[in-house]
C-alpha cells in the first residue's frame, strides 16, 4: 500500500518572549518553582493585536519552500488548532487564501493538543486513497487566548507557536509513515476543558463570565492519564510495525511538561538523549509541539535519513496518538 511521507517542514513562534520572572512578579510563584514542576523556562507570547495567522502563515511558506512546491500545488490544507484568526471560516481556510493555494480543499480538526497526529492521520489516508494528493498538514496555537492570567496552575504552562509539514506519497516502499494511532475518551473531557463559549455556555448569558473561556485542567488527573494513553499509542504502533524501542532513533512527544516527557521516557525504557526537547523555551504550545519540535530536530540535524522517529501526543478531549515514521 502507498505510504506517504514528510517532504518538508516549517516552524515559527511570535518574537514577544516571556520568561518565568514575568509570572512570579505576578502571582505566587518562582522561577525554581516553575522550572521543577514543568521544565518550562520561557514561552513566546502574541503581541497585543497580532492574530494567530501572523505567525503561522510564516510556518507555512517554510514548510513549502523546504518541500520545493508551490502552495498552488497543494490539493489539502489540514489544520489542527482551537485558536484561528476567526471562528469563521476555519484556521485552513484562512490560511489558504494567505497562501495563494487556491486549487486546496481547507478544514481544522479540532483535537487540542492532538490535533496536528489527527492531521498527519487524515493526510496519511487521502494520500493512501489518492497517491497524487499533496497536503499540507498544520499545527499551532495562539493559546494566549485561552490563558486565565490570575491561575497560577495553568498560567506558567503554555505559550504561543506551531509549525507545518508538506506530505506526498513516498517514492520508497520502506520510507514514510508506517503506522498511526488515534484515541479518545469523552467522558474524561472535564479533567481538560474550556467550558464557555459553546451552546452549553453561551455568551450571551446573564451571568457569563469570561473566566469560563479559558483552559480548566486537573493537573494530577491529565499527568497520570497522559502517561498511559502515550505509551499505549506508542507500545500499538511499534508492534503494528514489528519494531522494538532499540530500533527507535527519537522520540517526539508532546511538549505539555518535562516531567511528563521524562516519566514517557521511563515507561517505553528509552534513554533521554533519543527524546527530543524544547519545552523548556517554548512552553506548551497545544497542537504546535509535535509539529515545532519536528521542524527544530529535522533543522538541527537530529533526524537522518534511515531514522525511525516516533512521534506521540495527549491533549483535551481528551485526546491522544501516534505516528511511527521511518525517515
Amino acid at each position: 500500500m502507498t505510504k506517504s511521507r514528510i517532504i518538508g517542514t516549517g516552524s515559527n513562534a511570535p518574537e514577544r518572549v516571556l520568561d518565568n520572572h514575568y509570572f512570579a512578579e505576578r502571582m505566587d510563584t518562582s522561577d525554581e518553582w516553575i522550572v521543577q514542576r514543568t521544565g518550562i523556562r520561557e514561552r513566546r507570547m502574541a503581541e497585543v493585536g497580532q492574530k494567530w495567522s501572523d505567525f503561522m502563515l510564516p510556518a507555512c511558506n517554510k514548510a513549502l519552500e523546504d518541500a520545493g512546491i508551490e502552495a498552488s500545488e497543494l490539493d489539502m490544507i489540514v489544520v489542527g488548532t482551537q485558536t484561528a484568526d476567526t471562528m469563521m471560516p476555519s484556521g485552513g481556510c484562512t490560511l489558504q487564501s494567505l497562501l495563494g493555494a487556491k486549487n486546496a480543499a481547507a478544514f481544522d480538526v479540532t483535537a487540542a493538543c492532538s490535533g496536528f497526529i489527527y492531521g498527519l492521520n487524515v493526510a496519511d489516508r487521502f494520500i493512501k486513497a489518492d497517491p497524487s494528493m499533496k497536503v499540507l498538514v498544520v499545527g499551532g496555537e495562539q493559546i494566549s487566548q485561552r490563558i486565565d492570567w490570575d491561575n497560577r496552575n495553568t498560567a506558567v504552562l503554555f505559550g504561543d507557536g506551531g509549525g507545518a509539514a508538506v506530505l506526498v506519497a513516498s517514492d520508497s516502499e520502506e520510507r514514510g509513515i508506517l503506522a498511526t494511532t488515534m484515541g479518545s475518551n469523552g467522558d474524561l473531557g472535564h479533567l481538560l476543558h474550556v467550558p464557555g463559549g459553546g451552546s452549553a455556555k453561551p455568551r450571551r448569558s446573564d451571568d457569563y463570565d469570561q473566566v469560563l473561556e479559558t483552559i480548566h485542567m486537573d493537573g494530577r488527573s491529565i499527568f497520570k492519564n497522559a502517561l498511559k494513553a502515550m505509551e499505549s499509542a506508542c507500545v500499538k504502533v511499534l508492534c503494528d510495525c514489528g519494531v522494538t524501542k532499540e530500533d527507535i532513533s527519537l522520540v517526539i512527544p508532546h511538549q505539555a511538561n518535562l516531567r511528563i516527557i521524562e516519566g514517557l521516557a521511563g515507561r517505553l525504557d528509552i534513554d533521554m538523549d533519543r527524546v527530543f526537547v524544547n519545552v523548556e523555551r517554548y512552553g506548551n504550545t497545544s497542537a504546535g509541539t509535535i509539529p515545532l519540535a519536528l521542524d527544530e530536530a529535522l533543522r538541527g540535524g537530529r533526524i537522518s535519513e534511515g531514522d525511525l522517529v516516533l512521534l506521540t501526543v495527549f491533549g483535551g478531549g481528551l485526546t491522544w496518538g501516534a505516528v511511527l515514521i521511518k525517515w
